[in-house]
């Protein structure tokens, strides 16, 4: 039997937040994007305003430059989406704005992946200008007297761009030698960053293996018109990848995390989606295994004790 809550605390050799601080690096995302959305002018806020029989005070209005669902615009908008999924699958959750934290390891992969995205984006943003005219006819017709030709540059070149960098968030060591004091101060903050850092981390795992449980538990077990409810191969797929990045990124700092996905891989590992569909009695069994799994999970994050013991499947 293993006690998924109730483990003896192993001595380290370091403490998670030390080997998060030196096994890892901070990397930061830019995005330069072209605004797609613009406030009107006092004067049409003004028009806009008169013909609801409303203060113009109490109203605020808009308008959409671009369409934004066109297929070559939506092409643009992937690239930005994938680049954002890859830097997040990639990292742990940092406590200051627009930063993350990849192992230092990965880097050189991220810089490859990266750059590879960074020139998808390029290609696709050269494809929207081939469409830029056709987008501005479009918007002057939906518009009308709100279209002003000013609002849109002359072309889309530079103004869709991404760029990362791998910022230092150690404190610098001229510090140490202008005001010591300062600096004793800086590393306390910085310490603390990473200790945060590492309780971030945490949360983050448990919320999203909470959700993949939920959702494939639900899938497995509920019945819709009395018959076992369909679900899609993502649901157990997901949870494969779950495993993959929490094996790259995990810190081991939570052994009662550590030791529940461990269960958890055991009871999803090997099991292919359609024998699921097609074997009622393993539908089942795996239900029942996850349901416990979800059950301390769903205690994890509201932080409460528990005396719940899994028996890891055989």
């Amino acid at each position: 039997m293993s006690t998924l809550l109730d483990q003896p605390t192993v001595q380290r050799s370091s403490s998670p937040s030390q080997r998060l601080r030196t096994t890892f690096a901070a990397v930061r995302i830019a995005f330069t994007w072209l605004g797609t959305r613009k406030t009107l002018t006092s004067e049409q806020k003004a028009q806009a305003a008169d013909a609801f029989g409303a203060e113009e005070q109490f109203l605020s209005a808009g308008k959409k430059l671009l369409d934004t669902k066109h297929p070559a615009f939506k092409a643009v908008t992937g690239v930005r989406s994938r680049i954002v999924s890859l830097w997040k699958a990639m990292s742990l959750p940092y406590p200051e704005p627009g930063v993350r934290l990849i192992r230092q390891s990965q880097i050189d992969t991220f810089n490859e992946q990266l750059t590879l995205l960074q020139q998808e984006l390029a290609e696709a943003v050269s494809q929207l200008d081939e469409h830029y005219t056709e987008l501005k006819s479009a918007a002057r017709e939906r518009l009308g007297s709100l279209y002003d030709a000013g609002d849109y540059p002359a072309c889309l070149e530079g103004l869709f761009q991404v760029a990362w960098d791998f910022p230092s968030v150690e404190p610098p060591e001229y510090l140490r030698r202008l005001n010591p004091d300062v600096y004793q101060q800086e590393c306390e903050r910085v310490a603390s960053r990473f200790d945060e850092a590492v309780q971030l981390a945490e949360a983050t795992f448990i919320e999203e293996l909470q959700s993949l449980v939920s959702h494939l538990t639900e899938r497995l077990s509920g019945q819709a018109d009395g018959k076992p409810k369909v679900f899609r191969d993502s649901a157990v797929e997901n949870l494969t990848q779950f495993f993959e990045r929490f094996r790259e990124l995990n810190i081991r700092s939570n052994e009662q995390l550590d030791e529940l996905v461990d269960y958890c891989q055991h009871v999803v590992g090997g099991v292919e989606p359609q024998s699921l569909r097609d074997n009622n009695v393993l539908r089942q069994s795996m239900a029942s295994e996850l349901s416990q799994v979800q059950n301390v999970l769903d205690d994890l994050l509201v932080d409460r004790p528990r005396r719940n013991i899994l028996r890891r499947p055989r």
